[in-house]
């Protein structure tokens, strides 16, 4: 199901346009306002190209955490409180319910990254060997990566599929709404380290299909177990997620060549292998959809 445009009439969509803006505002401020007197201990000292190259654990979890906090706000004021939505309206009331919801989430992220990797073992030499600590070891890290990555994901859902997401599809069609915000999730992944076109191209892709699984019976829970599962997964085997590097014990992965096709430095995000398993992923999804609204 689309929803209804009016191409004759340009204030619906002025108006979208005034509150995703107002909405990125508010949330950009008041992310700066809730990490200036904590920003010396999430820094640790460490120059800007330093934190974006390898940011530490404190800095990743508190960054997340602050932009979830931050438009979380900006979500109530402006789309509960302004806009009148409500959390059926912002897909965080489904009929799958958010348990379900994650959980689905969850498996349609993690297959695909685990299926990127599996690729890269048999078409372009990558693979694991190990490289020191215990299996208990790696269980624990594991386990302190999806505490990191969980509200860094959230936010990030929030940002680019929450209400920014459903007030443009209501002004211009769902269609569009999810081309024009997934080319700026990923444009916001321009400074990521060793980024490269294929990189931003997949992220974009990577948004079409998030987008898609925000739009599915189990609405953000899903989106974010998606989100969730894809980035856990590559930083559980030991590859960079999006550019930025894991320090994971007891195994190390070789990403294989060329990097055109494994992703390099990048991680499986930057390759060839990459753009077919989401885009088939996509396709999974939008079927799905289709299934489910007939």
């Amino acid at each position: 199901m689309t929803e209804p445009v009016s191409p004759s009439r340009p204030r619906p969509v002025l108006r979208a346009v005034g509150a995703i803006v107002v909405f990125y505002l508010l949330g950009f401020v008041l992310s700066l306002l809730l990490l200036w007197p904590f920003a010396s201990r999430l820094t640790q000292g460490l120059t800007s190209e330093e934190l974006a190259a390898h940011p530490p654990a404190v800095f990743a979890l508190g960054q997340g955490l602050v932009l979830l906090v931050a438009f979380g706000i900006a979500t109530w004021i402006i789309g509960l409180r302004a806009l009148r939505l409500d959390a059926t309206a912002l897909r965080w009331r489904s009929r799958l319910g958010w348990l379900r919801g994650l959980g689905v989430g969850l498996a349609i992220g993690i297959v695909p990254a685990v299926l990127a990797m599996i690729l890269g073992v048999f078409a372009a030499g990558a693979g694991w060997s190990y490289d020191g600590g215990t299996l208990a070891a790696w269980l624990s890290q594991a386990g302190k990566t999806v505490l990191i990555l969980s509200p860094a994901a959230l936010a990030e859902e929030l940002m680019f599929r929450g209400l920014p997401m459903v007030v443009a599809a209501r002004a211009i069609g769902r269609g569009r709404a999810i081309v024009l915000l997934s080319v700026l999730f990923a444009l916001a992944h321009l400074t990521n380290p060793n980024v490269t076109s294929a990189g931003v191209g997949n992220i974009a892709l990577a948004g079409i299909f998030l987008a898609l699984a925000f739009f599915s019976a189990g609405g953000m829970w899903t989106a974010f177990g998606a989100h969730l599962g894809w980035n856990v997964t590559l930083a559980a085997l030991a590859a960079p997620v999006s550019g930025l590097p894991f320090d994971i014990p007891y195994i190390d992965y070789r990403m294989g060549s060329p990097a055109w096709l494994t992703g390099g430095a990048f991680g499986p995000e930057g390759g060839l292998l990459a753009t077919a398993v989401l885009a088939g992923a996509t396709v999974l999804v939008a079927r799905w959809n289709a299934k489910e609204s007939t």
